[in-house]
């Protein structure tokens, strides 16, 4: 059971009208959304109960409850860049969740702090930003390899790296994460997606 404090915290997904996902937003903006009408249906858990002011016909505090899942009005205007074609922006923390802060050269896992992004193709040698050319290394390893490749540097790459779909993004973007919230971004991954196997394995 989640603390009043820990719900105003819980972040809210939010949805376009065919339950497309698009973003995490904070109760004061699901709030927002609904008073204005622009919430088609709601799914999930309700996380808290707002309350408002007092109705001068009916004389009853107003009250909003507030769902983990908002879909909304129309489409996000970008949506049309959320299927096949579309590659989500790259961030250390997306890429960081992506190999479960693991070092994808010594297999060990650590804090944030601790991590930082390796160009398996060093930029110095054409290599670029994108996240099929990216993981996640520990410094000690990312020191160690310098501007080289992991074949030039004599270091094994643990995984293929992976440009995650925009629904993974959204995961990967996510704090504390419901279980009725993540069923619903389950639903919208990709049947031969890498997060996808990790998550069910996590379940197991």
């Amino acid at each position: 059971m989640l603390s009043q404090e820990q719900r105003l915290e819980q972040q809210v997904l939010r949805t376009d009208v065919t339950g497309m996902p698009l973003e995490w937003i904070g109760y004061r903006d699901a709030v927002k959304l609904i008073v204005l009408g622009q919430v088609s249906y709601a799914l999930g858990r309700v996380l808290y109960h707002m309350h408002g002011g007092i109705n001068a016909i009916s004389g009853k505090r107003t009250e909003i409850p507030v769902n983990a899942i908002v879909a909304t009005e129309g489409s996000h205007p970008d949506a049309h860049k959320f299927y096949d074609c579309y590659t989500p922006p790259l961030s250390n923390r997306a890429l960081f969740r992506r190999d479960e802060n693991i070092c994808m050269y010594c297999g060990d896992r650590f804090q944030i702090r601790d991590l930082s992004r390796d160009h398996i193709k060093p930029l110095s040698q054409g290599g670029i930003d994108t996240w099929e050319n990216v993981v996640t290394s520990c410094k000690r390893c990312n020191n160690h390899k310098g501007s080289r490749t992991p074949e030039q540097a004599g270091m094994q790459l643990l995984a293929i790296p992976f440009a995650p779909t925009h629904a993974e993004y959204v995961y990967l973007q996510g704090r504390r994460i419901l279980a009725d919230q993540m069923d619903f971004l389950l639903a919208h991954f990709p049947r031969n997606s890498v997060l996808r196997q990790r998550l069910a394995r996590d379940r197991a």
